[in-house]
């Protein structure tokens, strides 16, 4: 008796166990090419713009000193927010923003990752040590929204929470230092 029908069978077997690892394999190189063509070429970096901030002692001056957190209103009328996410809070705890206006959302950690975002709208972010994380929205419905810290901080993570309160346009109007507060409202 012959073993022909056997080692075609055997050859087949074998041509189609090529095939697969041939196809794994040019998948594996293609998604590994991908990685290092973005991580190269389209500098894939922490979320929003690369700008980087000393954790350790943003809070003493510049930006994100405590007097220049939260609202502020420019002389040319861009809106730019200010706060920092620290282990178990957000500084300030609310922030007043205009409603159908566009608003810068600056964010700096001294202390771990923290991530944010505002219920019921597009913001999303990432606060991560040693960068600044800027968004730029804008709020189309009136209102208190909330902005809990969504990436997990430490035993405290669940209390770690703001509201953002968007005012109509009338009822937003800065001081004459050009800011504007929860306080006021």
């Amino acid at each position: 008796m012959s073993d022909q029908p056997h080692e075609i069978h055997e050859r087949w077997i074998l041509k189609t166990e090529l095939l697969w690892a041939f196809g794994v394999g040019v998948f594996i190189a293609a998604v590994l090419g991908m990685i290092l063509f973005t991580a190269f070429s389209i500098s894939v970096n922490p979320p929003s713009n690369v700008e980087r901030i000393d954790p350790k002692t943003l809070h003493l001056s510049g930006e994100f000193a405590e007097h220049n957190l939260g609202t502020t209103v420019a002389p040319d009328g861009s809106i730019t927010v200010r706060a920092i996410a620290t282990q178990f809070m957000f500084a300030p705890q609310c922030i007043a923003v205009p409603a159908n206006r566009r608003v810068t959302l600056r964010f700096a950690s001294p202390d771990v990752i923290h991530g944010l975002l505002i219920t019921g709208t597009n913001v999303n972010t990432m606060v991560i040590p040693g960068y600044v994380a800027q968004v730029h929205t804008e709020f189309t419905r009136t209102g208190d929204l909330l902005m809990p810290c969504h990436e997990y901080c430490g035993i405290g993570h669940s209390e770690m929470w703001a509201t953002v309160k968007v005012l109509p346009d009338d009822q937003f109007k800065p001081g004459p230092d050009g800011r504007v507060s929860c306080a006021q409202h």
